[in-house]
């Protein structure tokens, strides 16, 4: 099983069909050697245009990337076989240029496959990306974390709770798989949106098209809190391999006496630690100042870039990437 919703089939299927205004040159789904353990792990990656960086398949909707297929068939790889690999990778469109992100710094497939692109004669270089707030589930369940948050914060629920009881009638709606309801939950969903402080989407269909296929794994959380029959804040929530992912939240403007963003978010922790029992609760990007109330841990999300110093177009980049690096420096250092 993929270690992440975010390296899977289904994921990159609904981002390369949904999820860019301007769709890749061209895809590879580009096959890493066979470890020892059997199986065949795989890399998405993409060239935007003729001329440009390979890079991994993703963009502003991917909060990680990695390979996908068994865990073995990635981690069973020889230091020889990530070798053979980097250099393979010389023979793909813009292979001079290798970008890739977001990614997990301490991944050990990660390590891997930058030692072998030094070994294959890559310069390599990994840069921050953006943080990432995350919780590990307690013993005890929602009801242990619950009594570790902020006092502001447990009395911000439960003021909000209270209030939305005294206007009437509510509920909280969490949908987890494909059925007749799920289409008036997406409805409600994107109402919300659109009645948040958030943008639009750059690439409509990519929502819709990512809950029906959540639904269809079984990751889906779609949760919808109603007062009445007016939906006043939505979150979709990605559960896989014990762990959640708070994927997207809005809730409407003008709302904040109910606190409904948080009254949902705190329905579904407790659905995510109790009902599904997962491990961890993951707030992916972002250090947005409310993610500390909800979560204890921190760590980054990190690019590699790597430029082969055998092609002259790597070394040109590379020589480009350190100047803007110096300049970055200096520019720092009088300010």
């Amino acid at each position: 099983m993929p270690e992440d919703v975010f390296e899977t089939e289904a994921w990159f299927a609904n981002l390369l069909a949904h999820g860019f205004e301007r769709a890749p040159q061209q895809h590879w789904k580009w096959p890493l050697p066979v470890s020892s353990h059997g199986g065949t792990a795989y890399l998405h990656l993409m060239q935007q245009m003729p001329g440009k960086p390979l890079s991994a398949l993703s963009n502003y909707y991917s909060c990680l990337y990695g390979p996908t297929g068994p865990l073995e068939a990635i981690h069973g790889l020889s230091a020889g076989q990530w070798r053979a690999a980097a250099k393979a990778l010389r023979h793909i469109p813009g292979g001079e240029v290798l970008r890739l992100q977001p990614l997990d710094d301490d991944s050990p497939w990660l390590a891997a496959l930058q030692s072998g692109l030094q070994a294959a004669g890559y310069w390599t270089n990994r840069y921050f990306c953006f943080g990432n707030w995350y919780q590990t589930v307690p013993h005890g369940g929602f009801g242990a974390y619950w009594a570790q948050r902020p006092s502001a914060l447990r009395h911000s629920v439960s003021r909000g709770r209270r209030r939305l009881t005294r206007a009437g009638e509510w509920r909280v709606d969490i949908h987890t798989g494909e059925s007749s309801h799920l289409d008036c939950a997406l409805s409600a969903y994107e109402a919300v949106y659109s009645q948040s402080w958030k943008q639009p989407e750059p690439c409509p269909a990519f929502m819709p098209g990512l809950v029906h296929t959540a639904a269809r794994q079984g990751w889906l959380r779609l949760g919808v809190l109603w007062a009445g029959d007016q939906p006043l804040a939505a979150q979709v929530w990605l559960v896989h391999a014990h762990k959640a992912n708070i994927y997207k939240l809005a809730y409407v403007q003008g709302q904040d006496r109910f606190s409904p963003g948080s009254v949902l978010t705190a329905a579904l922790m407790q659905h995510a630690m109790d009902v599904d029992r997962v491990l961890e609760v993951d707030y992916l990007s972002g250090d947005d100042a409310y993610k500390r109330d909800w979560m204890a841990q921190r760590r980054e999300r990190i690019g590699l870039m790597a430029f082969d110093r055998r092609h002259w177009r790597g070394f040109l980049a590379w020589g480009r990437h350190r100047l803007g690096r110096l300049r970055s420096l200096v520019s720092g250092a009088v300010r």
